[in-house]
């Protein structure tokens, strides 16, 4: 935006949260608010189509016209408590997350339950979802997938996504989908953080990192 390199920082995901579900109880799952540029009627849409169940949990303006758009396969779970989120993540077969985020903890808290992800492949997902035969653009060498992408936000495609994902399921393994979003989790976020101000403090001052990182967090370097 203002033509200046930025370095990023992705958000933390809580991920003593969350446990390691390798449970399917063959059910495919939205978490979100309903609005419109989640594009939740693709997922609904789709699924109605296609007689999968999938259900809903969320809330907002569009829940009218959803419901309208919903076969019978398609349960709403309204707003859930943290827990009932959990459980919901616990069960299901794959997350399905058909908008564009500029990042998404959404589909990082479902792997950290160790499930696939389906999603649109544009946003913060290319970066945080491995594909199928496809790498981590973090640039780590990863290459355990923890998802399937499409890329049209319409209901062919999405539902070309899933019949892929439900032909090759057997190669997303829980445990290494888990390990895969442990570089999101608090700790590496905090140590993150603090790494990055006492470098910039360092500099903006003119002095090494090590004797900046006192003053800038009220202690003695270690």
């Amino acid at each position: 935006i203002y033509g200046r390199e930025a370095d990023v920082i992705a958000p933390p995901v809580d991920l003593d949260r969350f446990a390691v579900s390798t449970r399917d109880d063959g059910y495919y799952l939205v978490v979100s608010a309903f609005a419109p540029y989640k594009r939740l009627d693709l997922a609904i849409e789709a699924f109605t189509r296609m007689r999968r169940p999938l259900k809903v949990i969320g809330g907002g303006q569009e829940e009218r016209r959803l419901k309208a758009l919903a076969g019978p396969g398609i349960e709403f779970l309204g707003q859930c408590s943290d827990d009932e989120v959990r459980e919901a993540y616990a069960g299901c077969r794959a997350l399905v997350f058909p908008g564009e985020e500029d990042f998404g903890i959404v589909p990082l808290e479902a792997m950290a339950c160790g499930k696939p992800v389906i999603a649109y492949g544009r946003g913060g997902v290319v970066e945080t979802v491995v594909p199928l035969d496809g790498r981590s653009v973090a640039g780590d060498g990863e290459h355990t997938p923890t998802g399937v992408f499409f890329h049209e936000q319409t209901v062919e495609a999405l539902s070309a996504a899933v019949e892929t994902f439900e032909a090759v399921r057997h190669r997303f393994d829980p445990e290494g989908i888990r390990r895969h979003v442990e570089r999101y989790d608090r700790a590496r976020f905090r140590r993150a953080v603090e790494a990055y101000v006492t470098a910039r403090y360092a500099a903006f001052r003119g002095r090494p990192a090590q004797a900046a990182a006192g003053s800038a967090f009220g202690r003695r370097p270690e």
